[in-house]
This record gives C-alpha cells, sequence and structure tokens, in this order.
C-alpha cells in the first residue's frame, strides 16, 4: 500500500542546480485514469538533457515545475480499471517520448518528453498512461533498468534506425568520449560483432574503454585529427560505417573526415560546446555521406532493445559514484564536471 506523501524534485526557476532544482513533500497520486498506472519507482538515471532543462539551454518541450528525468525503472504499484498492459508487480521503465509508441516522430509526439513536458522520474511516485510503459529486462537492476529509456534508446536508435543502413556484422563504428550514449553504443555494437574505435581524453578512460571491447581507442588530446586516423585504421582506410557524434559542432569535423562513403553520422547532441568554426551543409555532400538528428526513439524500438539486451545479458555500465534521491544535486554537478564514466544512477528508496 502506498504512502500518502512522498519526496519529489521539481525545476523551480532555471539557471543553476542549486537554485533551480527544489525537493518537497507532495501527495502520492491516487486518482487513476482508466488507463493509468502507478509506478514505484527504485532507480533514476541523469542525461545531459536534464542538467541543460535545470540551465535553461533546452531546445525542446518542457514546462515550468516539471519534476525532472525521463530514466526512471520501478514497480507497477496499482493500475487503472481498462489497463492491460501490466499488472501489480511488474517492473517497468519509462519511455520517453509518451506518444513515440512507432515510426517517426511527429510534432505531437515530439511534445511528450518525460522530464521535459511531463512530470518525470525524480520522485518516489509517478502515474503514466500504460501506452508510455515498457517491461524491464530481466537480468537488470533498477538502476540499471532506467539508463535505458534515453541513453540506451538513443544508441540503439542511432545504429539500427534507419534500417537500410542497421548495423551489421563486421561494421565499424566511432564512439566519442564515456558518456551513456557513447558507451551503450560500444557495447551494442560488440555485441553485434562490429569493430569499435573509440575516442577519450585520457589513458584511464582508455584502459576501461578497451575492458569494455574498444578495438582501438584514440586519445583525441593527443590526436586532434582523430578523424583521419580512424579512417586509415578501416579496411583499405574506407572509413567507418557509423559515427556517434555527441560533441556536436566540436568534432563534426573529425567525424566527417572519419566516414566512409554512404556512412551514417548520428547527430545527438553537443556536449563539446559551441563554435564558429565548424562544418556546413556542404561538407555532408563532399563526404558523401548521412548525417542525422537522433531524439531518443520510439516503445517499439525500446522494446526491441530490450530483447537484444537479454539475449546478450548486456549490463549498462554505471559509474562507480551511485547517489541517492535526496543528492540529486550533487548527482547534477558531478555529471556536469563530466568526471563520470558511463551512467549516473540514483537509488530511489
Amino acid at each position: 500500500m502506498a504512502p500518502q506523501t512522498m519526496k519529489q524534485w521539481n525545476v523551480a526557476k532555471k539557471g543553476s542546480f542549486d537554485e533551480g532544482l527544489e525537493l518537497s513533500e507532495v501527495p502520492v497520486p491516487t486518482e487513476l485514469h482508466d488507463n493509468q498506472v502507478l509506478v514505484r519507482f527504485h532507480g533514476a538515471s541523469l542525461n545531459f538533457r536534464d542538467l541543460i532543462i535545470v540551465l535553461g539551454k533546452y531546445p525542446f518541450a518542457q514546462r515550468d515545475g516539471v519534476v525532472p528525468a525521463s530514466d526512471g525503472a520501478g514497480v507497477v504499484e496499482r493500475v487503472g480499471p481498462a489497463v492491460t498492459r501490466f499488472q501489480p508487480g511488474d517492473k517497468v521503465l519509462t519511455l520517453f517520448n509518451q506518444g513515440h509508441l512507432a515510426g517517426s516522430l511527429n510534432p505531437q509526439t515530439a511534445q511528450t518528453g518525460v522530464g521535459g513536458a511531463i512530470d518525470g522520474a525524480l520522485r518516489q511516485y509517478g502515474a503514466y498512461d500504460e501506452q508510455g510503459l515498457v517491461r524491464m529486462p530481466a537480468n537488470l537492476n533498477f538502476v540499471e533498468g532506467a539508463t535505458l529509456t534515453c541513453a540506451g534508446l538513443t544508441a540503439w536508435n542511432a545504429l539500427y534506425g534507419l534500417t537500410d543502413k542497421a548495423l551489421k556484422p563486421g561494421d565499424w563504428v566511432v564512439t566519442q568520449g564515456t558518456g551513456g550514449v557513447s558507451v551503450f553504443a560500444l557495447q551494442f555494437a560488440k555485441a553485434a560483432g562490429c569493430k569499435v574505435i573509440a575516442t577519450t581524453s585520457s589513458q584511464d578512460k582508455a584502459d576501461r574503454l578497451k575492458q569494455l571491447g574498444a578495438d582501438h581507442v584514440i586519445n583525441y588530446k593527443e590526436d586532434p585529427n582523430w578523424g583521419e586516423t580512424a579512417k586509415k585504421l578501416t579496411p583499405g582506410g574506407e572509413g567507418v560505417n557509423h559515427v556517434i557524434e555527441v560533441a556536436g559542432p566540436t568534432t563534426m569535423k573529425q567525424s566527417l573526415a572519419a566516414i566512409k562513403i554512404d556512412g551514417v553520422i548520428s547527430i545527438i547532441g553537443f556536449v563539446g560546446g559551441q563554435t564558429k568554426d565548424q562544418p556546413t551543409f556542404l561538407d555532408c555532400l563532399m563526404n558523401i555521406a548521412v548525417v542525422r538528428g537522433v531524439l531518443v526513439g520510439s516503445r517499439q524500438q525500446f522494446e526491441d532493445m530490450n530483447r537484444a539486451v537479454e539475449a546478450n545479458n548486456i549490463h549498462p555500465v554505471i559509474d562507480s559514484k551511485l547517489f541517492k534521491l535526496k543528492e540529486a544535486k550533487e548527482a547534477y554537478k558531478y555529471q556536469y564536471g563530466q568526471g563520470h564514466f558511463g551512467k549516473v544512477g540514483i537509488q530511489i528508496d
């Protein structure tokens, strides 16, 4: 039986983590719509998107006072009278865009992001439409499961979302850094029998990437022309099939240098910041490459990914520093410092 009140974070204002994030005690949802499910959260994780929402730099749909964090994992507490997909006791994960069930996003479904337009997972309980939840892979714990909602599904979509250019055994993939999307892409690519070239800035992180299966690791601080180096590592120097582009404007030139003719560069974000010195659309033509923006993925893709996670016993990489719900501000600051490896996890008691 759920208690009457719960702890919950809200984005109270934009600008800084200290002033923007507010913890309070609020009532647990009691009235469920016919198709709603009440979830008792046990795990959450953070993404770059969560940081820039609080900092006021997120370009997509959001509303004032939202409960942050798209990534939530928990147990079904109660269900509405018309729910057929779940029952109490089921372990579930939140779908990033609640309306994106299959196919492409549209202007309407792009407005349904959890932790932006719809209340997210930094709370003890949350009510969601049954269509906006998926079953958690049986091989994962709650914090591991939570990481799949955004970073995991984004990596999966980047590699498999264009069906005629979907990842195939023997393909070559470039990943950038050691954040969640990049590490997931490394894990998915190795599970598919592919070669991975990873970039990073330290020997310690390079060693960990090799432990995860990276075939080659390039230190981008020591080799600013790492795109050319990556291309030379591929058979015949033809280039890589996929680049998981997370840094954005500061690294696009190198991604274009690494890509194979007709390869795919999936633009995920801009963690590297902005710069005026960046490639233009003409560079895409000159390199004969597909450059694609990716905003997470659909429920159908989520369920496909979860089957692969179970079948290959893939465990998301969680940073060694784990936070409690009450420590959310510290978790935000820790991720902002970019010292993490993999995903920053939050346990919810």
